[in-house]
């Protein structure tokens, strides 16, 4: 390429940067004319909420002096049900408030996620970052089980820590975003931090050699169980979403949900056996805080282990009752019957664990297995009873 060809190169580049100015010129227009448009949306949003609460207030006043209700007025109910759903929908479109936690951490940035392609994308960066953090955690809990070097525990538990610090920041987000995860599965992520941030001060000493391969069998099993949601859940959640039963912003959970029915029996008995184990390690942490070299961490590890356990285990009695309620009222009674026959049944065999480790390993098996054929036969008079529903 000679001088010539140079200089005409570059006069044909300043022409593509004239059309490229021109173009982030209209951009820039469009943004500022988007941001006006979102603020107008918002205030005619709250114009519309506010003068429905006048009308809803009104037609309240009117029936409580008795006035019957004509054909009118039940249009006019049905009318504005309507009208507050549409709202919604609008409202879904529009930049939402950060939550408390959120402004305390990122200040008043936007994280709210107009395009609804990118929603999704930043949904499934969160499966996928929990898919692999929990195999990295598996790896690591492994490793420490047959390496004695206490950098690498420190590793793990740091890892623990930074991964349910960014959990919740990353829930908080998707929450703002529309995705419905609420209640004890978030407040599950909050102290499961606290937990991980209290394990990396608690000093090398007796009491941790005591606790540390307990701990690390944990990670290990809790990574696995985790494995095992997302694969289950995930499926579950295709098919509703799929179905249009379930939103499109909903995500695999640690624990047990009203939509999980399907495989009940599969998954079941590896959660029931996560609560155990974190009852378990409060238990355990309970009688190492009697140790001479014991210090505050071990009991703060225990009263958390404890109410992660019964918050999980409470959870889960909720939802399934609930779910057979739906269905066969008598199968409710029975379930929860069963299930504090069972949980009464390991208590007690666990208080009776200095007998030997292979007598309670057995005895966990034969609990864990009548548990399972339990929810088995639940779950089939359920699918009955549903059949039979339908053919009447």
């Amino acid at each position: 390429m000679d001088v010539e060809e140079c200089l005409k190169e570059w006069e044909d580049l300043i022409a593509d940067y004239k059309h490229l100015e021109a173009t982030n010129k209209e951009y820039i227009t469009k943004l500022e004319e988007v941001g006006e448009l979102q603020s107008k949306c918002m205030k005619e949003l709250d114009h519309q909420r506010y003068r429905m609460s006048l009308i809803t207030s009104a037609l309240k006043r009117l029936e409580k002096k008795g006035i019957t209700k004509d054909e009118r007025l039940e249009n006019l109910e049905k009318e504005i049900m309507k009208r507050k759903a549409m709202l919604h929908e609008i409202k879904a479109t529009l930049p939402k408030q950060n939550s408390l936690y959120l402004r305390i951490i990122l200040g008043n940035v936007n994280v709210s996620i107009l395009n609804k392609n990118d929603k999704f994308k930043y949904k499934d960066e969160y499966e996928k970052f929990k898919l692999i953090l929990s195999a990295i955690a598996f790896v690591l809990a492994v490793t420490n089980l047959y390496i004695d070097f206490r950098p690498l525990q420190l590793i793990l538990i740091f890892l623990l820590v930074w991964y349910y610090c960014t959990l919740t920041i990353r829930e908080s987000i998707l929450k703002v975003n529309g995705s419905r995860i609420k209640g004890w599965w978030r407040l599950h992520h909050f102290i499961s931090t606290v937990v991980a941030g209290i394990l990396l001060i608690w000093p090398q000493n007796e009491p941790w050699e005591e606790f540390k391969h307990t701990f690390l069998w944990f990670i290990a099993y809790i990574s696995v169980v985790q494995y095992m949601q997302f694969r289950y859940q995930s499926g579950v959640l295709y098919r509703l979403k799929a179905l249009g039963a379930r939103h499109n912003m909903d995500i695999t959970i640690e624990g047990f949900h009203s939509w999980m029915w399907r495989g009940l029996s599969y998954l079941m008995p590896f959660l029931f056996g996560g609560y155990l184990f974190q009852l378990y390690i409060a238990y355990t942490l309970y009688h190492i805080s009697y140790h001479p070299e014991a210090t505050w961490q071990v009991a703060a590890l225990s009263m958390s282990f404890l109410l992660l356990g019964v918050g999980n285990t409470a959870t889960m009695l909720m939802v399934i009752p609930q779910k057979f309620s739906e269905q066969v009222s008598y199968l409710a009674a029975l379930f929860l019957t069963l299930y504090s026959c069972n949980m009464y049944t390991i208590l007690r065999t666990l208080r009776k664990k200095t007998q030997g480790g292979l007598k309670l390993r057995y005895k966990l098996r034969a609990i864990a297995y009548r548990l399972s054929n339990e929810l088995a036969v639940l779950e089939q008079k359920w699918r009955q009873n549903k059949v039979e529903t339908k053919s009447e």
